[in-house]
Parts: structure tokens; C-alpha cells; sequence
């Protein structure tokens, strides 16, 4: 009879210190695992990688992994030709390395909420939030990167310009939004091409009758890749 493979769903690594009269709580290490793992290497890598981040407050004297969540190993299906670019294994460790190496915080996936205005609607959340994205209408031309806060672009000749003079690209999608909460956006937004053909999204403000002997006045709110 075989002993069953096990593999872990999440672990914590104590870091023991002090003990007796002068104790000092272990200090734990949480071991993220997006999907059970059993393999000894990268679970190694994981730790590493996360003892590389802290800073130790008194000497270490022993160590202790609570590895309590456990599953049987379900067995990989091969496959006769292997994916280019590594399998969805292969993504799910490197993901788990950037968090541990990187924060949780700092490695995140898109996750767009359904909003008129691009600020809101582009949000962004931890690669393990169970947040839930929306999926949003089909057939707009905008970035998925968009700059934190708009720049303000230079005019020339009546044109905005962006290191070099802009040529509109594509038809012009108008956004009025926010009224119901106080964030009112009034603008239209354009794809702009420079010289080197980089593409870019823009929008102009719109003003009012009274204001409209104003220059307008455009920004650059987002990059193509």
C-alpha cells in the first residue's frame, strides 16, 4: 500500500525567538497558494522570497511550518504537444513568486467596474481579490493603461500636440457622467495618432455657450500599446 500524496493549500512559517521568562511571539510568515501545491521547490522559492522582505525583530532559535490545509494530489493531465508559454501551472507560480516577492498589494490584475467614466470604470485590484469584473461594452477604442491623473496637452495651430502634432483617428466618443454623485465629466474623447504612429486617448473638455470663446483645452488620458 502507497501513502497518498498530499498537497498544501496554504501554510505559515513561525519564526520561533525567545522563550521562558523574556518570550517573544513567533513571528509568522503567510505562505499565499493560489492553487494546492505539492511541489517542494517552489514552495522553497516562496519562502525565500518572503523571508527576503522582513525584517527579523530578535534572533530566530527555531522554525515552525503549520502546513494544516491540506488535499490529495489530483495528477496533471499531460498533453501530447505542450502549450506555448508554459502551462496555467507554470502561471500560477510565477504568480504566487511575484506576490511573494513583490506584496500582494503591489501585483494586480484588471478588474473594471461599470462606469461611464474611465477613472472609475479602470480599476485595478490584488491578483487574489475575489472582486468580480464587469465586462464592458464591445467595440471601444480605449487603452488599458490609462495615466493616473490626465495631462494637460500643448496646442499648436489649433491642434493638441504630444511630441509632435496630433491627427484624430477615430470617431469622437462623448462621455457626460457622474451627475448622480457629484463627479460630473463632461468630455469628448478621441484616439490620436502622432507622427511615429504612437497612439494615444485623448479627450477635450466641453464648455458651455458662454464659455466657448475659451480656448479648449485637451488632455491625454491614456497610451496604446
Amino acid at each position: 500500500m502507497c501513502a497518498k500524496q498530499l498537497a498544501l493549500t496554504g501554510a505559515t512559517l513561525l519564526l520561533e525567538h525567545e522563550r521562558g521568562r523574556q518570550a517573544i511571539e513567533p513571528t509568522p510568515i503567510e505562505i499565499a497558494l493560489s492553487e494546492p501545491t505539492w511541489r517542494g521547490d517552489h514552495l522553497v522559492r516562496l519562502i525565500k522570497e518572503r523571508l527576503g522582505r522582513i525584517e527579523v525583530t530578535a534572533p530566530v532559535i527555531a522554525l515552525r511550518l503549520d502546513a494544516s490545509n491540506v488535499q490529495p494530489v489530483i495528477p496533471a493531465s499531460d498533453t501530447l504537444f505542450p502549450e506555448p508559454g508554459g502551462s496555467a501551472e507554470d502561471h500560477v507560480r510565477l504568480v504566487e513568486l511575484l506576490v511573494a516577492r513583490l506584496g500582494e498589494e503591489n501585483v494586480l490584475r484588471p478588474a473594471p467596474t461599470a462606469d461611464y467614466r474611465p477613472e472609475i470604470a479602470n480599476r485595478w485590484v490584488p491578483v487574489a481579490s475575489a472582486s468580480k469584473s464587469t465586462v464592458l461594452p464591445e467595440g471601444l477604442p480605449r487603452p488599458t493603461w490609462l495615466l493616473e491623473k490626465p495631462v494637460r496637452l500643448l496646442m499648436r495651430k489649433h491642434r493638441p500636440f504630444y511630441g509632435s502634432p496630433l491627427r484624430m483617428v477615430s470617431p469622437g466618443e462623448r462621455i457626460e457622467a457622474g451627475w448622480f454623485d457629484g463627479e460630473l465629466v463632461t468630455r469628448d474623447y478621441f484616439v490620436a495618432q502622432g507622427e511615429d504612429q504612437s497612439c494615444f486617448w485623448i479627450y477635450r473638455e466641453r464648455v458651455s455657450s458662454r464659455d466657448a470663446e475659451e480656448d479648449q483645452r485637451w488632455f491625454l488620458h491614456g497610451l496604446f500599446g
